[in-house]
């Protein structure tokens, strides 16, 4: 069975961090574009982060430039989203998904995809 499964959220304080993973089961990472994208309630599921299959380049939303960092470990099968420096507007559920070239390029979810993974809850609050 193809899955990917995402870990790490939990509850922090803001200028604190997290590091989130997204493990795959049934198939290779190495093959695909990985990104990170989130939804806060209310609002829209939204890009954070994307990273390309082969050359490991990067994309971030202007939202998480200098913050967080995406890295993907072949080996482990796992792609990573380091958060530093969270704010209470990264509150929200994260979710990890393949994508495609252009969907890489723009950073943005799958369009119609409703088959979402069950995510793992960011919170930021003092």
């Amino acid at each position: 069975q193809l899955q990917l499964v995402e870990s790490g959220g939990g509850l922090v304080q803001p200028g604190g961090s997290l590091r989130l993973s997204c493990a795959a089961s049934g198939f290779r990472l190495y093959y695909y574009a990985i990104g990170w994208f989130r939804q806060a309630p209310g609002k829209e599921r939204e890009g954070v982060s994307c990273i390309s299959s082969r050359d490991g380049s990067t994309n971030y939303a202007d939202s998480v430039k200098g913050r967080f960092t995406i890295s993907r470990d072949n080996a482990k099968n796992t792609v990573y989203l380091q958060m530093n420096s969270l704010k209470p507007e990264d509150t929200a559920v994260y979710y990890c998904t393949t994508i495609t070239t252009l969907e890489f390029s723009l950073c943005v979810p799958p369009r119609g995809k409703d088959d979402w993974g069950q995510g793992t809850q960011v919170t930021v609050s003092s």
